[in-house]
């Protein structure tokens, strides 16, 4: 893809989410302290995880009470789809797909496409809504994305990687024989996040993943207000990029022969530099720099991109099963 219109598509993306931000994104109490003692504290992610409680209401939709609950009731409960691989599902691997911030489009309908393609490579394929997301988005927040503050967002991504964690211990106790995440953008970031704390995995894809975090919406948003947020914003993230909320300040537990990054080369939402440094860190894993932004790589817009990313899948999610036979 051209690097003009790479950059356009994720201008207007980015136009598009900063419309769905809740009036009360921006206020006044950040709760920094309180999220840089909770993120550097051990309750932020605990070395114990229990497999999830999963209940199926129906062929695919299942859901379970997460490990980690808050004070609203939507968000108490996971939800999620499950894709079987044939009648012995239990004796195949697992794929579990992670969707981006606000990303409903992959999460109904490129995210079936994609669990087809893994069930034919052999795969079963499970999606699960994020913390906050669709379903599980309380009423009281307003819009349909964002976090009251700094400390409900750590605890939402404590939250979501418990909620990992859970269902891939679900996924080995009901028989699988190995279980890879495979993520974009938000979802990247927390594959990421697990791979570092979770040395079950066999495997973790991140596509266009947020290295460290940064002000994406107030450097390249239309709205005057919220670039106005500018140098608050860098100056929070500054102190919130200290913490291991910063994929490069924390290693992987798992091999990273076993890790695969996708880099856009014109993403303006997660810049290639940070992608760069995550690579160096993590000791030079498989990357794929593509021409593309971050919105190409999260539509997966390259030619047979799903079909290579399983090639890629395949021989990691093989050694797992012989490990664990």
């Amino acid at each position: 893809m051209i690097a003009p219109l790479a950059k356009l598509l994720d201008w207007l993306a980015i136009q598009a989410s900063t419309l769905k931000l809740p009036a009360n994104f921006y206020r006044n109490n950040p709760r920094l302290e309180e999220a840089l003692e909770f993120l550097n504290g051990p309750e932020f992610i605990p070395n114990e995880s229990h497999p999830a409680r999963v209940e199926f209401n129906g062929r695919r939709d299942f859901r379970f009470p997460t490990p980690r609950p808050c004070d609203f009731t939507e968000n108490n409960v996971v939800h999620g789809r499950f894709y079987r691989c044939g009648g012995r599902w239990q004796e195949q691997p697992a794929v579990v797909l992670l969707h981006g911030s606000g990303d409903s489009l992959n999460y109904n309908f490129r995210f079936p496409m994609v669990a087809r393609q893994c069930n034919r490579a052999g795969f079963n394929a499970v999606t699960l809504v994020a913390p906050y997301h669709f379903q599980r988005r309380p009423r009281q927040l307003g819009g349909s994305l964002g976090y009251s503050d700094l400390l409900q967002f750590a605890q939402a991504t404590a939250q979501a990687m418990a909620e990992i964690r859970a269902l891939t211990g679900w996924l080995l106790k009901e028989g699988c024989p190995a279980v890879a995440l495979w993520g974009y953008s938000m979802g990247a970031w927390y594959a990421g996040m697990a791979a570092c704390h979770d040395a079950r995995l066999a495997a973790a894809v991140l596509g266009a993943p947020c290295a460290r975090l940064n002000p994406w919406a107030e450097k390249h948003a239309a709205s005057p207000r919220i670039r106005s947020m500018l140098p608050r914003t860098e100056q929070l993230l500054e102190k919130v990029n200290l913490t291991p909320l910063n994929l490069t300040r924390i290693h992987p537990v798992i091999p990273s022969k076993n890790i695969l990054l996708m880099e856009g080369i014109y993403d303006l939402g997660c810049p290639k530099d940070d992608i760069e440094d995550l690579w160096q860190t993590w000791g030079q894993p498989d990357i794929w720099r593509l021409p593309h932004g971050h919105v190409g790589i999260c539509c997966g817009l390259p030619p047979g991109f799903t079909g290579r990313v399983l090639d890629w899948l395949a021989p990691r999610l093989e050694a797992g099963r012989k490990n664990n036979s």
